[in-house]
């Protein structure tokens, strides 16, 4: 009997959830940063447990679970059950902080980190804030 592909995945882990909606807001846009990458690879070494030499395939597993993904449901679903409010919160503002790794706020990916926000139940409030925290000064 063959098994379905959704069988053939990968049991998904906190740490492969977090890096999979991080990594969603770096292809947001659309665009290949290496800005966006570095700051993927320091978020995720600094906010999860695991060696520093992981990292790169905890990031190319993420890239292949996002690419291959129908929802976010698995990700988020499972970051909800894991993480109070304030490490949400946490997350999304890291989330915010990819999205101006570039140097600019693109429509794309901010309506991505509104998305996620909403899908983890952070208050469009503290949504704001984490924002207005992170972004760049002019």
């Amino acid at each position: 009997m063959l098994e379905s592909p959704q069988s053939e995945r990968r049991q998904v882990t906190l740490e492969l959830a977090v890096a999979a909606l991080l990594c969603e807001i770096m292809r947001a846009d659309y665009e290949h940063d290496p800005r966006e990458r570095a700051m993927l690879r320091e978020l995720l070494t600094t906010r999860l447990t695991i060696a520093p030499g992981d990292v790169d395939e905890l990031m190319s597993l993420a890239e292949t679970e996002v690419e291959q993904a129908v929802d976010h449901y698995e990700f988020v679903s499972l970051i909800r059950e894991q993480y109070d409010y304030e490490d949400r919160v946490a997350l999304v503002a890291q989330m915010w902080q990819l999205a101006f790794a570039d140097g600019e706020l693109d429509a794309l990916e901010e309506h991505r980190v509104r998305r996620l926000a909403d899908l983890l139940y952070v208050s469009h409030s503290d949504f704001i804030r984490t924002k207005l925290e992170v972004m760049p000064e002019s």
